[in-house]
């Protein structure tokens, strides 16, 4: 078995081989200041005629999306807007985008916003293109995880936000509301056909969704590096379908390199980004960042920062993020969910590839020169801790308004996300969740 590094010349088990391949999927995407005056070539060359565009009611005033609509209709295209999606989508969400785009006999999307838009106009595309029970497509055990039968019509996706990697993903998130939790649809075919990923979008976002966007990017990239390697997983190559291989599939030389890139260029320029509106460098650089992790996560895949995660969105009480986010209901942005809990998690982990988390918090700035490998869960714990304290975020998860005595309900929400749980390197049950949580509580 060809070796190049220590951490996938790992051994299957109980008479398995392990994985020694692995599978790359990416989408076409271009970077660059004024690249979403583009979208009507894109959408020209992809067939597009009649397209939906999909928005949400804060970015709909902003500039970016009368200049895609113009391009759009320049280049010949009928355009309808949908700008109903939700920040945080919800199956309620879903369900309304997905009705609009059947009923509206679309051969194309676009959607121009945050994660929440671009994975609001996955599920819209989705489900008019190959009708179903909504839960038939979501993730197991919440939904009946079936496979996305075939491909989707085209989809160009505009982010505006510089954090969730949405246009590179093939993931759409949502709250389910009736199980209060938080889950997804992954599939290749839901990879958008292009992203137009233009950096002066940063121009307008808050300080505070800077932050939140960039510990997400952040979380995506380190979580990536530290996942359970893909050679790893155990699997009977006898009748094995190398086409259906997961996309999620564990850390790999592909995505280990978008994850040092992009854990460099967070480590350099996110505490710059929050605290200086006006260095466009610094959030071009988180803006890039995002992009990279995205394609790193979407094929390596997260673990427990952001299986965790769910559970904080979900059972959230009478939190409001300050700073530019919705203030009509309780929220934990999405960012924010994931990092409280990331100190916690890799001193966890830290453990079962202490080199991995050393190196993370070496490519994030941290000073390793006297760490010991052994010491790595901790050093890139408190190299965390030292850029949330950085960017004035919240401390820990009392913060967002729990207390210890929520540990247990908050491992019983997480413990079904088992798509990331089980891409950790350490084995995890309910019990370790809830002490995991626990010591997210507070950090300093």
């Amino acid at each position: 078995m060809y070796r190049c590094c220590r951490y996938y010349g790992l051994e299957g088990v109980a008479g398995h081989e392990g994985d020694a391949a692995f599978s790359v999927e990416v989408n076409h995407f271009t970077f660059g200041p004024g690249c979403l005056r583009e979208a009507g070539s894109h959408a020209r060359s992809l067939g597009m005629h009649r397209v939906a565009l999909y928005t949400d009611k804060q970015v709909r005033d902003l500039p970016y999306v009368a200049t895609v609509k113009r391009s759009l209709e320049a280049a010949g295209i009928d355009v309808a807007i949908y700008w109903e999606c939700e920040v945080e989508p919800t199956d309620r969400s879903f369900k309304a985008a997905a009705a609009f785009a059947q009923e509206g006999r679309f051969d194309g999307f676009v959607s121009v916003g945050g994660g929440s838009v671009i994975d609001t106009a996955k599920a819209a595309n989705l489900y008019a293109s190959h009708p179903d029970d909504f839960l038939a497509y979501v993730n197991a055990p919440i939904g009946q995880g079936k496979p996305v039968p075939g491909p989707l019509k085209p989809h160009i996706a505009c982010p505006t936000t510089c954090g969730t990697g949405s246009e590179v993903t093939g993931i759409a998130i949502f709250d389910l509301l009736e199980q209060q939790c938080k889950t997804g649809i992954l599939s290749r075919h839901l990879l958008p056909s292009r992203a137009l990923v233009d950096p002066d979008v940063t121009h307008t976002l808050t300080p505070a969704i800077v932050a939140a966007n960039g510990f997400d990017a952040l979380s995506h990239a380190l979580e990536s590096y530290t996942a359970r390697p893909h050679s790893a997983k155990v699997k009977n190559y006898e009748g094995f379908d190398g086409a259906r291989r997961p996309m999620n599939q564990g850390a790999n030389l592909w995505s280990d390199m978008g994850a040092r890139e992009a854990l460099r260029l967070i480590g350099q320029n996110l505490v710059r980004a929050v605290n200086d509106p006006d260095d466009a460098q610094a959030r071009g650089s988180i803006m890039y960042a995002a992009l990279v992790a995205g394609m790193t996560f979407s094929n390596a895949g997260c673990h427990l920062p952001h299986g965790m995660s769910y559970a904080v969105s979900g059972l959230v009480r009478d939190f409001k993020a300050p700073g530019g986010y919705p203030q009509d209901a309780p929220m934990v942005p999405h960012g924010m969910s994931v990092v409280l809990n990331a100190p916690s998690v890799y001193r966890f982990t830290g453990e079962a590839a202490p080199e991995r988390h050393l190196e993370g918090a070496a490519f994030l700035g941290a000073d390793v020169r006297d760490a010991r490998p052994e010491d790595g869960g901790e050093v890139v714990a408190a190299k965390l801790i030292e850029m949330m304290q950085a960017v004035r975020f919240p401390n820990g998860l009392n913060a967002v308004g729990y207390s210890e005595a929520d540990a247990e309900a908050l491992a019983e929400r997480a413990f079904p996300q088992q798509r990331v749980i089980q891409n950790a390197p350490r084995e995890v049950t309910k019990t370790t969740l809830a002490e995991l949580f626990r010591g997210a509580m507070r950090y300093w």
